[in-house]
């Protein structure tokens, strides 16, 4: 992990903190990013001193911001990869595929993409400044697999659709009382809570929580089907100019104007 730019990775007694260092992009992710937070849960999932992982953010604003929109403006992707390949649907993958219990350790935003992250954790404690929602269609661009999906399962349907289609932001409190998030702590105590979580799923027996996620994971994973379609949707939608028009829109910071596309 010496070779790291943008994710930061540590154990603490059996729990593997995996942070986004990109505080001055809001720890938005580009594709670089994105092969380092692969490679970090695949690290904490075959140590054999970690039991439980933490997603967090670097510094006091942002979770994470989804991807990184002046990235995509400047160069018209999320720049270069391991692979050649953007591999968020990987990561999204490993953080369901991993068999030990996921905190997202939210300290700040968690929007778009960054919102899909932390659903997709099996827990989220939520610092009382977090600030929650998408953004999705207000830059040209959607998740249409866990993203929304899975996301209906976890508050239901009508809230689902109020976040994607009005594309609002929610505080945490208003988070925890629809059940997005778990606990709601100060932001100078989110780490030590995490920390406290982390410490109770440390005395469980391990195999019985791989097992246990795996069973709960079974009932939604006809979304990572749906997802890949979604991807392949994205792909060809990103290069239209009605998606166009809202990255350039988010860059100009100006409202994007959508109206003439409403016939298509």
């Amino acid at each position: 992990m010496t070779d790291f730019t943008d994710v930061t990775y540590e154990v603490d007694n059996g729990l593997a903190w995996i942070t986004i260092n990109r505080p001055d992009r809001y720890n938005s992710f580009r594709a670089r990013t994105v092969d380092e937070l692969v490679k970090s849960f695949k690290k904490a999932w075959a140590s054999v001193d970690v039991g439980a992982i933490a997603l967090t953010g670097a510094g006091e604003k942002a979770f994470c911001t989804g991807g990184d929109q002046k990235q995509r403006m400047e160069s018209g992707d999320y720049g270069p990869s391991d692979s050649g390949l953007f591999e968020v649907d990987a990561l999204h993958r490993v953080i369901r595929d991993v068999p030990k219990p996921v905190i997202a350790a939210v300290n700040g935003f968690a929007i778009g993409g960054g919102h899909v992250l932390h659903v997709l954790c099996d827990l989220t404690i939520a610092a009382d400044t977090a600030v929650f929602g998408q953004n999705g269609p207000r830059v040209g661009s959607f998740d249409a697999g866990f993203g929304s999906g899975y996301l209906a399962r976890v508050i239901g349907e009508k809230r689902t659709r109020e976040i994607w289609f009005l594309c609002r932001r929610y505080s945490a409190q208003q988070a925890e009382e629809w059940g997005l998030v778990n606990k709601v702590v100060p932001a100078d105590q989110l780490r030590a809570e995490v920390r406290a979580w982390a410490d109770e799923i440390l005395q469980l027996s391990p195999t019985a929580l791989k097992v246990l996620k795996q069973s709960l994971n079974s009932d939604t994973e006809q979304f990572a089907s749906i997802g890949q379609m979604a991807y392949s949707s994205l792909k060809m939608f990103g290069e239209t100019d009605e998606a166009r028009e809202g990255i350039t829109a988010f860059n100009e910071k100006r409202k994007p104007d959508f109206s003439k596309y409403r016939a298509n």
